[in-house]
């Protein structure tokens, strides 16, 4: 019994170096081919050397320096990747061109960067970019949307802060890509995109994605205090200013959408663990409805087929009480 535990124990370590190696060979390949080397027959050329290179010495070579070898190689790509920086200074898309900002004033907010688009479809836009003031006293709760590209295990996710006195405020963390990029997610972990805070209107930031690109977009009301929410709203503000200030890479594992509302959820005094539904973000309303952050007490499978929000929001169109239209019926109560 002991040879055969010794026996799968040494298989056991013997599987795990070798995925260590693999990763390890794949991840330096990618860190390569995805640089900021300009030029793509080079990242290309060097991308393949470093495969080959490093299998060889991995797993064909008789020569013990070898392995050596090929963890010099892989520390200096670590190295390579570490100095590439993240940068406000790129040609960016007109849709993030500009990052947003906050003023705080005791109670008064004002926003400077507010996204308030005129669509004609998902290419064809006004851009307009506005200032917008808002009272922390007037906000009175927070709204959490979920929309996909497809429907599954990960989508995008995003909140509106309710003000009693204003149109809703609404923040999707995203990916900044530049002129003639789409966001796609094995560049997102190798630095090709910033970060942004895009901070504006809901017929634009929420119709952009339920009339325009027809991703099936769910609206749920949570039952967040209206202090709870303040805090929220104000921890968000401190983000989007660092971030006006010093630029940061998008990253689909360690810095996306989902895990940031998390991070910035536990700053405002959330209690809770990790849960894998923060990565498997498209799930995450399971997690919000079975911990009681959902303001509605019907069954969860009800609740999601009354919270889908895209026939709704395409029969209001660009009307001014968007935001009222779409929430008319949705369980939990207008807000």
């Amino acid at each position: 019994m002991g040879r055969f535990l010794s026996k799968c124990g040494s298989a056991l370590i013997g599987a795990l170096w070798f995925a260590c190696r693999a990763l390890a060979v794949l991840w330096g390949t990618l860190a390569i081919y995805y640089s900021n080397l300009p030029w793509a027959p080079a990242r290309i050329a060097l991308a393949a050397m470093f495969a080959i290179v490093t299998i060889w010495a991995l797993w064909f070579s008789r020569r013990r320096h070898m392995t050596a070898l090929a963890a010099v190689l892989f520390l200096c790509v670590v190295a390579w990747w570490i100095s590439i920086s993240p940068s406000h200074d790129r040609d960016w898309r007109p849709d993030v061109t500009v990052m947003p900002r906050a003023t705080i004033e005791g109670d008064r907010v004002r926003l400077s960067g507010f996204r308030n688009f005129d669509y004609r479809s998902q290419t064809d836009f006004t851009v307009r970019f506005e200032e917008r003031e808002v009272q922390l006293s007037h906000l009175t709760g927070l709204d959490f949307y979920i929309s996909y590209f497809t429907e599954g295990p990960v989508g995008h996710t995003y909140v509106s802060f309710i003000f009693d006195n204003a149109p809703p405020v609404s923040i999707s963390i995203e990916a900044r890509p530049e002129v003639g990029e789409s966001f796609s997610p094995i560049p997102s972990m190798f630095k090709q995109f910033e970060l942004i805070y895009v901070v504006g209107d809901e017929r634009d930031i929420v119709r952009l994605r339920t009339n325009f690109r027809g991703e099936p977009t769910y609206l749920y009301h949570l039952n967040t205090s209206a202090a709870d929410a303040r805090r929220l709203f104000l921890v968000y503000l401190e983000r989007i200013n660092e971030l006006a200030e010093r630029p940061e890479f998008y990253n689909l594992l360690t810095n996306n959408c989902t895990l940031n509302i998390v991070r910035y959820a536990n700053a405002a005094g959330r209690t809770g663990g990790f849960d894998f539904r923060h990565l498997l973000n498209g799930l995450i309303d399971v997690y919000l409805y079975r911990s009681g952050r959902m303001a509605s007490d019907l069954p969860f499978g009800e609740l999601r087929r009354r919270s889908l929000i895209n026939e709704v929001a395409r029969a209001a169109g660009d009307a001014p009480d968007f935001s009222q239209r779409i929430r008319a019926n949705l369980p939990g109560g207008p807000r």
